[in-house]
């Protein structure tokens, strides 16, 4: 029996408020993952799943006015969709001016290039992200990162997947609180490496960390046109130890969902490999 531990990305606090604790919730995305995954294993293949739950930590309330308008986004967070718009296309090179003006240009810009969806992931990533990293010694960020080294201990699994910002928990709780020896971390659609963003924050800086310690083996896969996982040359050029980069191709409009990576046969190779 593999034991593996998910842990989500953003957008998962949805689960929190329909359910009203963080185990349900956890249970609920445990049901969604296993399903999901069991599509590209071998029936020979068991595995039990569980989640590591942590989105009610970075939960700050609902937003005041639409989810896809960026003037809601503090005036820090605007500047990083802004640098994240550029990041993904460096010839973009929004024009100087105020920052609410900037930040819309950057939205819009993801509207026309891949949809309303998009804008909308785009926004609620910054937001989440911005939450967690945000301060080196925010009560929230060590929630999160307590929280996902705690379903460490209790689960011991042999593979751990971590899905987009939950890639970022999960490395800085690996080396906060290791914990536990991992024979597998897979990590899927991770923005690790985005520069400016994430990466400078990052604790430790890959230039002092890399791979987790007690963690022996990492895989790292990224949809080709998953805008969050940047830049494109993937985490191999910046962190020690990621074993293989692994491109796969889900489709335009499905990029960056944790049930779409967890569909794909790279995933099932990854962990059954």
């Amino acid at each position: 029996m593999t034991r593996i531990l998910g842990v989500h990305g953003i957008g998962n606090y949805k689960h929190h408020r329909r359910t009203g604790s963080p185990d349900q919730a956890a249970a609920v995305l445990a049901t969604d993952w296993a399903t999901n995954l069991q599509t590209v294993l071998p029936p020979s293949v068991a595995v039990h799943l569980d989640i590591a739950y942590y989105a009610h930590h970075l939960h700050r309330g609902t937003p005041q006015g639409p989810v896809d308008d960026p003037s809601t986004l503090e005036p820090e967070v605007q500047e990083w969709l802004v640098d994240w718009a550029e990041l993904i296309r460096p010839d973009l090179a929004i024009p100087q001016g105020p920052r609410t003006i900037r930040a819309r240009q950057a939205a819009d810009w993801f509207t026309s290039h891949f949809g309303p969806t998009a804008r909308t992931m785009a926004i609620a990533f910054c937001r989440e992200v911005h939450t967690y990293l945000a301060k080196p010694d925010s009560p929230r960020r060590a929630a999160a990162r307590r929280t996902v080294a705690e379903a460490i201990r209790v689960h011991r699994p042999n593979v751990i997947v971590a899905h987009s910002l939950g890639s970022v928990v999960t490395y800085e709780a690996l080396w906060t609180d290791p914990g536990h020896d991992v024979e597998l971390l897979v990590t899927l659609g991770s923005p690790l490496a985005m520069p400016g963003v994430i990466l400078p924050r990052l604790q430790p800086h890959p230039d002092i960390g890399g791979k987790p310690p007690r963690t022996r083996r990492w895989l790292n896969l990224a949809d080709v046109g998953d805008i969050v996982a940047i830049p494109r040359s993937g985490l191999r050029p910046h962190f020690d130890g990621v074993e293989q980069d692994i491109p796969v191709v889900i489709g335009d409009w499905d990029f960056h969902t944790a049930g779409a990576y967890l569909r794909t046969r790279e995933v099932g190779l990854a962990i059954t490999s």
